[in-house]
């Protein structure tokens, strides 16, 4: 566009000039010098027009390349606000659920006993090593036995000679040749020689070191050939074939858990395999410190748990069969009401559950869901209600995604 307010000062000055030439007569030089002006005139409004011209369309050719870099702008925003997200869903689907309450102890072995030595002295043979498989009374080591020996001879020599002195002593009293209390005294000092005989004897057996319990040598203190002192350790034996564990369970769960219940327990060591014990004590007393009470559980060894083995149990109260579950990691973890994001046409949309009963992997859904809907399970924490989705996964099985088509860019100006 042009500015009309020059041309317009151009247009005055041009007609004043032309007045002034055609209204007063002037020689030859004088008109000479007025066609001159009126052609320097002439130049200056063409070049007020050339120079508004120009003005004007650089500023419309700015306005233009300012306009088309906001389009871009908003356009990629546009673009941006409507990239879908993507997400892995699940079916809900019914199925089989447990309510049970969930705990973690340590297997624990009731039957176990320390060997101690009952004699002193050099440990000349070791029959029994950890790991064994030992039965009750078999000798597991045993205890130079010299000295004992001895003692047990010397014991056995007193009492066979106060055995003959008191047979005299029976045949001089039947001839009142000495008197009953003399019998007597022989037949108390025969007596004390056959104690003291037996007594050496029991000690004798105590160099042989011999199993109280059945069970596996779960640890060896001494070695052949040590000094071993009276009361001294030498084995611990433990008992696998029956364990036990023991949890403090809050004291809201003790309406529900009775003695004779089902008790599942895997362990970290034997990792994919799940073990079937019971609920053999409920202790009647609650702690007040802690608010709990302790279940003790028992388990079948199998010839595989070991006693120490830390164990991850749940205690079965109850169970619903063919109830429509979902699994818990598609639940939205937040301070609201128990709800997820259901995949409608695309679009996620958030809805409240109510929820049932729950194990460690799966959860009821009493409402708030139908057999066959998908709920986000990956990918919710970048999901906001009515926002777009790209389902990747469903089930666990993948799903094939169609190519993109690769913008080309706009050719610059």
């Amino acid at each position: 566009m042009y500015d009309f307010r020059q041309i317009r000062k151009a247009d005055i000055a041009f007609n004043i000039s032309v007045n002034s030439f055609s209204q007063k007569p002037v020689s030859p030089m004088n008109c000479y010098s007025k066609r001159a002006q009126s052609l320097i005139f002439l130049a200056a409004f063409s070049l007020a027009l050339t120079a508004c011209g120009g003005k004007q369309d650089a500023e419309a050719e700015a306005a233009g390349k300012q306009g088309d870099k906001q389009g871009k702008e908003q356009g990629k925003e546009q673009d941006k606000e409507a990239e879908a997200v993507p997400v892995e869903v699940v079916s809900a689907s019914k199925q089989t659920i447990n309510a049970s309450y969930a705990g973690t102890a340590n297997l624990d072995a009731p039957n176990e006993a320390q060997v101690v030595a009952k004699s002193s002295g050099v440990m000349v043979q070791q029959l029994a090593e950890e790991g064994d498989f030992v039965r009750q009374g078999q000798v597991m080591a045993r205890i130079d036995p010299a000295r004992a020996q001895l003692e047990v001879q010397r014991s056995r020599a007193t009492v066979n000679k106060l055995s003959n002195n008191f047979q005299r002593a029976q045949q001089l009293l039947a001839q009142k040749l000495i008197s009953t209390e003399a019998h007597d005294q022989i037949r108390f000092d025969l007596e004390s020689a056959r104690a003291s005989l037996n007594l050496a004897q029991l000690e004798l057996s105590y160099t042989n070191i011999v199993a109280p319990i059945s069970g596996m040598v779960a640890q060896r203190m001494v070695k052949q050939g040590n000094l071993v002192t009276l009361n001294m350790p030498v084995y611990r034996i433990v008992n696998t074939q029956y364990l036990e564990a023991v949890m403090n369970v809050p004291e809201r769960e003790m309406a529900l858990i009775k003695q004779g219940m089902t008790v599942r327990m895997q362990v970290d060591a034997i990792p994919g395999q799940v073990f079937t014990g019971r609920v053999d004590r409920i202790s009647p007393v609650m702690d007040a410190g802690s608010g709990t009470f302790r279940v003790t559980s028992a388990f079948d060894g199998q010839q595989i748990l070991r006693a120490g083995m830390f164990g991850r149990f749940e205690v079965l109260y109850d169970s619903r069969e063919n109830v429509l579950t979902v699994p818990r990691t598609a639940l939205l973890e937040d301070d609201t009401d128990p709800a997820g994001y259901i995949v409608r046409g695309n679009k996620a949309v958030r809805t409240a559950l109510k929820l049932g009963y729950s194990n460690g992997e799966f959860a009821e859904v009493v409402s708030g869901l139908k057999p066959g809907d998908r709920i986000i399970t990956a990918g919710k924490v970048a999901v906001r209600d009515g926002a777009g989705v790209t389902v990747i996964a469903i089930d666990g099985k993948s799903v094939a995604q169609p190519k993109k088509v690769e913008k080309k860019a706009d050719d610059k100006a």
